[in-house]
């Protein structure tokens, strides 16, 4: 399709959607309940570690957002949509983009969490990070005034990328990625002194989060080899999780197992960099907040000797929250569709991302893995710290990044004449994302209450 074929597409689905439709959201009768989502969603993972996930979604309604994917896909698929698909990330919220290190050792700064990815509405992309943005400029007390800023900023941003994108060639577009260097000059003219500082400090951060950094706050040495301290229940080593020695040594058998055929997903070289790593231990580790409650691993891997360490975490990959309103996707392995997905939509990914499938939960059943390195450079911005214009050029960093992921999978051509030179979409995500934070405090006050009401347990301070 030529490019004034597909430019004429996206002015047909804007005469079909209008932009202005966007700002709407207004809850069905019979509205799912967001608890009862969540205890759907717990159904399937390990049970000692679901009170934890609440304890943490109870925090404040920016972490019940963050661990809420799946009631706000649910709330997404009665909002209107372009018909413009593209690999979505499921959950762009703001704590989902954060830095990392690239193969050539660049600090690049992208989308960082892809539990959710699969094919679906690039809206809703937009609409999950808008609404952090509002939750969060809220949580950190800015006015009504300063919140809207924020968002239509970055939103804005979106929009004028994905336009700058239409025009480019598909290599182009390819190499596009957000070198954290020339991210910083490009917003130095609009940083304060704090925000200079403070991008400054996470890019020296980043630096030194890597499996040596690891080693040193997880592990101990015992026999003249480091092992992984326990601290149940968010990191407890394999051998507390089965008693018997003899099922410790037929699990750890069936993790190699799992490493050794993983490895075949992995690029020939890569495959060969990591055969020279030999096991050394594995504890199950809670990370995140939606995430917690899923079966994650990590595994000890030591080279040339004990100064040479590899973590790597093996973290199950359960269906998408997007795919019971978007329909089946095409990969019967969850890892293959996160790591298909992450491929696909960042611009440089981890050099040991691989999947498989393995009997790794203590349960006998077969589960699907997606596997990566546990640091490499990796750090996400304090969201808590952040200042209104802090936030806001936080915000247009999140936005353009992700209308590059887009732009990659998606017609970036029909997208953008959908999108148009004006803000007309920017005020109506706006308004979307302040009615959107409404319903979240809300749904963050029924977890509470059903805690309180002793309908759910939950571990506080965790």
């Amino acid at each position: 399709m030529i490019p004034a074929e597909r430019a004429a597409r996206g002015k047909e689905a804007r005469a079909a959607v209008p932009r202005e439709s966007h700002a709407v959201f207004d809850p069905r009768p019979g509205r799912p309940d967001p608890v009862g989502l969540l205890e759907e969603q717990a159904a399937s993972r390990v049970p000692e570690l679901i009170p934890v996930r609440r304890g943490r979604m109870m925090v404040s309604p920016f972490t019940f957002y963050r661990g809420a994917a799946l009631p706000m896909a649910s709330d997404l698929a009665t909002t209107p949509v372009s018909g413009l698909a593209v690999q979505a990330c499921g959950d762009a919220h703001l704590s989902n983009f954060g830095i990392f290190g690239s193969a050539e050792r660049r600090l690049v700064f992208d989308v960082n969490d892809f539990d959710e990815t699969t094919p679906g509405p690039w809206e809703w992309d937009v609409k999950r990070l808008a609404a952090s943005l509002e939750v969060a400029g809220r949580e950190n007390g800015f006015g009504g005034k300063n919140r809207r800023a924020v968002v239509m900023a970055a939103v804005a941003s979106y929009r004028q990328a994905m336009r700058a994108f239409a025009k480019m060639t598909n290599l182009d577009v390819w190499y596009a990625h957000a070198d954290m260097d020339e991210l910083r000059a490009e917003f130095d003219s609009q940083m304060k002194a704090r925000q200079r500082k403070m991008w400054d400090k996470g890019m020296a951060k980043a630096r030194t989060r890597d499996s040596m950094q690891e080693v040193a706050k997880l592990c101990r040495v015992v026999g003249g080899r480091p092992r992984i301290v326990s601290d149940p229940p968010l990191l407890v080593p394999v051998d507390e999780l089965i008693p018997e020695a003899q099922d410790v040594a037929a699990f750890q058998t069936s993790l190699a197992g799992l490493i050794g055929k993983y490895r075949r997903t992995l690029e020939t070289d890569r495959r060969y960099l990591l055969e020279q790593y030999e096991f050394a231990d594995m504890a199950r580790k809670v990370v995140g907040v939606g995430s917690v409650g899923t079966r994650c691993w990590i595994i000890l891997m030591l080279g040339r000797d004990g100064s040479d360490p590899l973590f790597l975490q093996v973290k199950e990959a359960e269906e998408s929250v997007l795919r019971r309103f978007t329909g089946a996707g095409k990969y019967a392995n969850q890892g293959e569709r996160v790591v298909a997905g992450q491929r696909l939509m960042q611009a440089a990914s981890d050099i040991f991302l691989g999947w498989q499938r393995a009997k790794t939960g203590l349960d006998g059943k077969p589960h699907d893995y997606y596997v990566r390195q546990l640091r490499d450079w990796k750090y996400s911005m304090p969201i808590e710290a952040m200042k209104p214009r802090g936030m806001r050029i936080y915000g247009e960093a999140c936005g353009w990044t992700l209308a590059r992921a887009h732009a990659r999978s998606g017609d970036r051509i029909a997208i953008a004449t959908y999108l148009g030179g004006s803000d007309v979409f920017d005020r109506a995500i706006a308004a979307f994302a302040a009615a959107y934070a409404d319903q979240n405090q809300r749904d963050h006050r029924s977890l509470v209450d059903a805690v309180a009401s002793g309908r759910l347990t939950a571990e506080r301070d965790m």
